[in-house]
């Protein structure tokens, strides 16, 4: 599948009045692969990724000021893909996608996976964005946010805001992925 075979690629709009893209948003909870898959599908289609986590999170694990401006900027453009994350900014990212991806997997891949992310983050002390590393590992039990417990939660948030799309954005084509076997057959028919 070419992107000019994706939903609103064709240079006409889709019901709904959306203008041509491809412009895809990857849903999931934390550590589901979000990025890893929004970053696969830029390199396959060309078009640019932007991590949404690096315009939100400032020094500190403060949110930037310029976030939702950042936010708006890139999604004027007309081909993009990014992870759809972050309240303050979800239905202005709706309001501009032609696709939505639902990375879907079941609770102990996620979970599994967002342990050996955080980690491997904090043992290396990796650096993430802005300077930022992850807490020490002991916050998992004092920090109702912290990562892993946020992603725990994030599963059924995630399914619930998923299916609330579908009843209110009936124009979006929405594709949900449920391991990453079926990820990777999606991705190869998109040549």
């Amino acid at each position: 599948m070419s992107p000019e075979s994706l939903p609103g690629t064709h240079g006409e709009h889709t019901s709904g009045g959306r203008p041509p893209g491809p412009r895809i948003l990857v849903a999931g909870p934390s550590g589901s692969g979000k990025t890893t898959l929004a970053a696969r599908i830029a390199e396959r289609l060309d078009i640019p990724h932007t991590e949404i986590d690096a315009l939100h999170h400032g020094p500190n694990w403060t949110p930037r000021p310029e976030f939702v401006a950042d936010v708006h900027a890139f999604t004027a453009e007309d081909r993009w893909v990014t992870e759809w994350q972050y309240n303050q900014v979800r239905q202005h990212l709706l309001d501009r996608a032609t696709l939505l991806v639902h990375l879907d997997l079941p609770r102990a891949t996620v979970m599994q996976q967002v342990v050996r992310r955080t980690l491997r983050r904090r043992l290396r002390r990796e650096q993430l964005w802005n300077g930022n590393v992850e807490p020490p590992l002991h916050t998992i039990f004092t920090d109702p946010e912290h990562i892993v417990r946020w992603s725990w939660a994030g599963i059924e948030k995630y399914r619930r805001k998923v299916a609330q799309v579908r009843a209110d954005h009936p124009e979006l084509p929405v594709v949900t992925l449920h391991s990453h076997r079926e990820a990777d057959e999606w991705l190869a028919g998109l040549s």
